[in-house]
């Protein structure tokens, strides 16, 4: 089982480039030289200043005009004094999530110069105003692709002459204000940005791996151990450069934007921007009998701080510091909205955090470092067969609906008894023709025609649902269709392995204005399968992993992982949705991710000319007991499985005379009357030695069918009572197992 830990993600040097794409095909450099050219300022015709970049449900509000930093402040700039966290401040609208998410941003160059390219060259040059064109460029992630998103710099501004969303403190600073319009453009318009996930827009910012955690506020406050793993955790993520933002969530009846008596708001994403372990002086210790502190120091994206507790900048323990003891204690608040507080009060609080870790993809890995592989998938439906209408397959509306009770207990009795339903119904039709035959209209006919049709699209539904070649097939609960899903593939070899599995769907925050918009629930399964497998899964054998589902653009799960083969199933919730999707694999070791397509593996060239496999069957060999004599020391032992011309393999158990193998192997038998052998061996310095083994016999159809059975041969004769504890499945259907 996966068995979950901490770990943290370090920046590396080397990195690999990343391919740019042009967002709506318009290029920046194109598009600046054309109307430096034409000697005109830019005015873009994809996002233009309109009402429809900025609602799609409300109006904008009485005096709302579009101006040009120009037209605002006599010397507009980029960037006043570099860029910091102070540069933000919300406006009217209500994205605190991707605020706080460029607040953190904003605190690293090596981060910030990534979104906001040639930031020396779009910067305004006064001694050269004839090279201004009145046009920005910035780039997001978005599934495995960055892409530049151009903007032309006319922004919306209130009737009293203040720019209406996100703004500078500094009047003439603009940066902000344009990388928002640029991700509003990037999704749809302003108002599609309201209500989001700090996560999603922390992906969009840095392409790393978004990981949500939910406090437990009682456990961290009653426990210290918990509050100081947690602590540390922190710590080193923020020293990895990891973003982190927290959140407090309103409980049920609880108003959003709420405010607490301490100060704090609810529902409102903060940023973390420092996490520090504290050391008193005498003075201070005296008076509060603790030697050390744990602190953190939060950002509020509105410039505000809310925060009056304990080591406010208004409380009694900032107070009685002066300002050089606090630098050097390093209690230092750099920008405006920015506070500290103990750690102790943040878990007191603070509901949910989430750290984005960075991992570049880069030339060199070593060993501490995460290396990245990735693979797109899509959940669709299966293909439809030449000649046939699309039409016979049910929308994804309904394929959703009928979809909820697979997998429930007498899901298919549910569906039988609607088919039985409907068929009864048209049963009393006919009954109905024969009686009232001369009193029907035409019209009567034409509405009975219809619900026949219906009925027939319902039960093709069905069928397009149980297709194997449908990759739509729901969450695990949905037996029936589960195995439907995309699968990929990858084996830890050796030792165990640390991996982090993220699961990221398209975004859909475009479609908003269009009514749509929402995510899908999405999660996935891994899956432990036979560790010679190179075929689709056909049965869940071992659940090695479940993440969470969640109506999320990305899904993460972290955890170690014995040596063997996994398949990974990214999921929708319910089956029949479909979207596009990027699963990323992060392992300190080369592991590699490969998509299973076929059912049954591709025969070699030389295996074409033999017979086809006529039986599949799996030996699962869960342990050996016995292999060593009393008051002997036990042999380094290993197992063999052989079945035709194959051989597996496993590693070698130090000094063991009960080894749990827990090996399971699958063979697709072009003679299925031939035997499986097991043999076991315990290695030596100049040769192995046989302990001995066993035969396996199988029915041409069985199910999970375990035996004990007593070693023959080798070192078996000199009274050792070895046995092996093995449990077989076959069928003559290769894709049963």
């Amino acid at each position: 089982m996966l068995k979950l830990s901490i770990v943290t993600m370090h920046g590396i040097a080397s990195r690999m480039p990343e391919r740019v794409n042009n967002f709506q095909g318009q290029s920046y450099h194109k598009l600046k030289r054309a109307c430096l050219r034409r000697g005109v300022l830019f005015k873009d015709p994809v996002f233009p200043a309109s009402t429809q970049s900025l609602f799609y449900k409300r109006e904008p509000p009485p005096g709302l005009t579009w101006k040009r930093p120009k037209e605002l402040c006599k010397d507009p700039r980029l960037f006043v004094d570099g860029i910091s966290t102070r540069d933000l401040h919300q406006g009217s609208l209500g994205n605190c999530w991707m605020v706080a998410a460029t607040s953190c941003l904003a605190s690293e160059p090596s981060l910030w110069k990534k979104v906001i390219p040639d930031h020396m060259e779009q910067e305004w040059n006064p001694k050269r105003p004839n090279l201004y064109a009145g046009i920005f460029h910035f780039r997001f992630w978005r599934l495995g692709r960055w892409i530049d998103v151009v903007v032309d710099d006319r922004l919306p501004v209130s009737e009293d002459g203040v720019l209406l969303f996100c703004r500078s403190a500094t009047p003439r600073e603009f940066w902000s204000a344009l990388l928002e319009k640029a991700y509003a453009k990037l999704n749809g318009c302003y108002e599609a940005l309201e209500g989001g996930n700090t996560a999603e827009a922390l992906i969009d910012f840095t392409g790393g791996v978004s990981e949500p955690l939910s406090l437990d506020r009682d456990a961290l406050i009653q426990h210290s151990d918990q509050r100081r793993a947690l602590f540390q955790m922190l710590s080193k993520a923020h020293e990895c450069k990891a973003l982190i933002t927290c959140y407090i969530r309103p409980a049920e009846g609880e108003a959003v934007e709420s405010v607490l008596d301490c100060g704090l708001v609810r529902g409102h994403a903060y940023g973390i921007t420092a996490v520090r372990k504290v050391w008193l002086g005498e003075k201070l210790q005296r008076k509060g009998g603790k030697s050390r502190l744990f602190m953190v120091r939060m950002r509020n994206p509105w410039g505000t701080t809310d925060w009056t507790g304990a080591w406010s900048q208004g409380s009694q323990q900032w107070q009685q510091m002066g300002r050089a003891e606090r630098e050097k204690m390093g209690l230092t608040v750099r920008d405006i909205g920015e506070f500290w507080m103990e750690f102790e009060d943040f878990c007191h609080y603070f509901t949910d955090v989430v750290v984005c870790r960075l991992a570049e993809r880069t030339l060199l890995w070593p060993s501490s470092h995460w290396r990245e592989v990735r693979c797109y998938g899509e959940w669709a439906p299966a293909p439809t067969t030449p000649g046939a209408s699309p039409s016979t397959i049910v929308p994804s509306s309904h394929a959703l609906t009928l979809g909820r009770n697979g997998g429930k207990p007498g899901g298919a009795q549910q569906r039988g008894d609607r088919k039985e339903a409907r068929l009864g119904e048209r049963q009393q039709d006919g009954q109905r023709d024969m009686t009232d035959k001369a009193l029907m209209s035409q019209q009567q006919k034409k509405v009975k025609r219809e619900h026949k049709e219906e009925g027939r699209a319902l039960d093709a539904g069905w069928e397009a649902q149980l297709d194997k070649r449908s990759r739509c097939g729901g969450c695990i609960n949905h037996r029936d269709t589960f195995l439907h899903n995309p699968q990929f593939m990858f084996e830890v070899r050796g030792k165990e392995e640390e991996v982090l599995i993220c699961l990221q769907q398209e975004d859909r925050r475009i479609r908003r204005k269009h009514g749509e918009g929402e995510n899908l629930p999405i999660g996935f399964e891994v899956l432990k399968v036979e560790v010679n497998r190179c075929s689709r899964v056909q049965c869940v054998v071992e659940q090695a992993a479940s993440s969470v589902y969640m109506d999320s653009r990305s899904v993460t799960l972290r955890g170690a992982l014995a040596p063997g083969r996994y398949a990974i199933l990214p999921t929708t919730f319910l089956p029949g949705a479909t979207g596009r999707f990027l699963l990323r694999l992060f392992s300190h070791s080369h592991l590699q991710l490969w998509e299973l397509r076929e059912d049954l593996p591709s025969p070699s060239l030389f295996q074409c000319c033999l017979p086809q496999p006529t039986m599949v069957t799996t030996v699962h060999l869960r342990r050996a007991s016995g292999l060593s004599p009393p008051k002997k020391t036990a042999p380094d032992v290993y197992a063999v499985v052989r079945c035709e011309d194959d051989t597996i393999r496993t590693r070698v158990f130090k000094e063991d005379g009960n080894p749990e193998f827990n090996l399971r192997t699958i063979f697709y038998r072009r003679h299925p009357h031939t035997h499986i052998s097991i043999e076991l061996w315990s290695r030596g310095v100049l040769w192995d030695c046989l302990l001995g083994g066993a035969r396996l016999q199988t029915a041409d159809s069985e199910r999970g069918q375990s035996q004990v059975i007593c070693l023959r041969g080798g070192r078996s004769r000199s009274g050792s009572q070895g046995c092996i504890y093995v449990e077989t499945s076959s069928s003559v259907c290769l894709t049963d197992l």
